[in-house]
């Protein structure tokens, strides 16, 4: 972040062509453009420079800063924004590769819990069916002479 300190020195001396109040306010968003961009937060370090921009315009504006001063700050601010638009697509392009991987482990656990399951029931002996008891036979009546039979009685 080297271009930070080209933004930060064309800020920092005060001279004809930038007034002191104007290069206080612009140090102090240089500040924290340079506190974010060192935290690893290329947003929100782009955030701040947007916000430089427009306090470096409205310091041109109401004459704090001359036209010279102007258009070499704007020359290191845009140099610092493409650094940090690198940094900033190069953080969302390893979040997105780390929700991948992210997905991808999920997927191959869900896929391993299956095959375990799977395997489990596999290795289960299939149940058996209850066993059959045979009914009980039904009751035979009796062979024998019953009372409306011959064989007892008087005339035999």
């Amino acid at each position: 972040m080297s271009l930070i300190s080209a933004v930060l020195a064309g800020c920092s001396t005060p001279a004809r062509d930038l007034e002191p109040e104007a290069a206080q306010q612009l140090q102090a968003k240089v500040l924290t453009v340079s506190q974010a961009a060192a935290g690893n937060d290329p947003a929100a370090a782009l955030k701040s420079l947007d916000e430089l921009v427009v306090q470096l315009d409205a310091s041109a504006a109401d004459g704090g800063v001359s036209f010279k001063r102007h258009q070499s700050i704007m020359k290191a601010v845009e140099a610092v924004r493409a650094d940090l638009a690198a940094a900033q697509a190069q953080a969302e392009a390893a979040a997105a590769a780390e929700a991948a991987a992210a997905a991808a482990a999920a997927e191959a656990a869900a896929a391993e819990a299956a095959a375990e399951a799977a395997a489990a029931q596999a290795s289960q002996p299939a149940p058996q069916p209850p066993a059959q008891v045979p009914a009980p036979a039904p009751a035979q009546e009796s062979s024998g002479p019953g009372k409306g039979e011959k064989g007892k009685g008087k005339d035999d």
